[in-house]
């Protein structure tokens, strides 16, 4: 299945480049925007960026943190040995770093350099959800049988302004957890299901600019919206298939990788989808960010070889 959009091959930056999306949201495709040191390949699991365009890599590979400017000319990186399984990464409104080490089951804020400032959750615990504790299938949410505390195969990370923390506890358990700015446990909500308020693995989530929180509900194809406090508002009407996390710009504009259908769509802040491209090929695109020019970076697979890569789409 090809999702409806303009598709249309031209040069850019010498090589030849294609064109996506309709509407108001066009945008050229640069599959080699990442410069990567001789010798290095990425093995990238999400995305993020901070108030000076600097995009953050959070990789599978020998170098967890990899730091780019936004022309894709490598900086720095960090966090070596640190993590066990590299999941999603989250930039606050102080250029704070958020990290999920989802097999690690840990919550873990640095500075831009990698400078560590908080952790949440202890190392290799796992919460009762009558999920094996040494189960760690990718398909582990379809054994979930009853919501458990922090965490289970943790999944997402978000910061509202308050500098509270909230967390998308989805592999193994089916709940989100709200922390203080110290990290101390305040609530949780949720439980399996596909009722409103229910979750089939809570993957990505997000505070928007009026304070509620957006999940992606990866395996009910939706994205709920609730309260800080835990309270249901209802659900974007647009379907979704399988997305895994979110992404709202300072316009109100939200992109959203569709993990389970290869596509990636556009959609306003209630959920009406504007834009839409994309193929089974890209199934298990996995991460997104929008930077201060609208560009989008997709964290997204390499046909030939099946690891993932953030591919950069200049907005024209």
């Amino acid at each position: 299945m090809v999702a409806s959009s303009e598709s249309i091959v031209q040069m850019y930056g010498g090589v030849m480049a294609t064109k996506v999306g309709s509407g108001d949201f066009k945008f050229e495709v640069d599959e080699e925007w990442a410069k990567l040191p001789e010798g290095w390949e990425m093995t990238a699991a999400a995305v993020a960026g901070d108030s000076q365009d600097r995009v953050y890599v959070f990789d599978r590979g020998d170098h967890p943190v990899m730091v780019f400017d936004r022309e894709g000319n490598y900086l720095y990186s960090w966090g070596h040995d640190l993590i066990k399984m590299a999941h999603a990464i989250y930039v606050d409104g102080g250029d704070n770093v958020w990290l999920v080490d989802s097999h690690g089951g840990q919550i873990m804020k640095f500075t831009p350099e990698g400078r560590p400032l908080m952790r949440i959750g202890e190392r290799d615990y796992r919460s009762d959800t009558g999920v094996d504790p040494k189960d760690f299938g990718s398909d582990t949410y379809l054994r979930v049988t009853h919501a458990g505390g922090p965490f289970n195969i943790p999944a997402g990370v978000a910061v509202a302004p308050s500098g509270e923390v909230f967390v998308a506890d989805g592999y193994a358990n089916c709940r989100v957890h709200r922390f203080s700015a110290e990290g101390d446990h305040l609530a949780s909500w949720g439980a399996p299901g596909e009722g409103a308020g229910h979750f089939n693995l809570p993957h990505g989530i997000l505070v928007d600019r009026h304070g509620r929180l957006l999940v992606a509900d990866r395996e009910n194809d939706r994205v709920q919206m609730f309260t800080q406090e835990g309270e249901y508002l209802g659900q974007w009407p647009s379907k979704l298939i399988g997305p895994a996390t979110v992404f709202v710009d300072d316009e109100d504009v939200a992109y959203v990788p569709e993990h389970n259908g290869g596509l990636f769509s556009v959609l306003t802040l209630e959920g009406e989808r504007v834009a839409q491209w994309g193929s089974e090929v890209n199934r298990a695109c996995h991460g997104v960010w929008s930077d201060s020019r609208k560009d989008v970076y997709f964290v997204q697979p390499v046909v030939s070889g099946g690891k993932r890569r953030v591919v950069k789409y200049h907005r024209v």
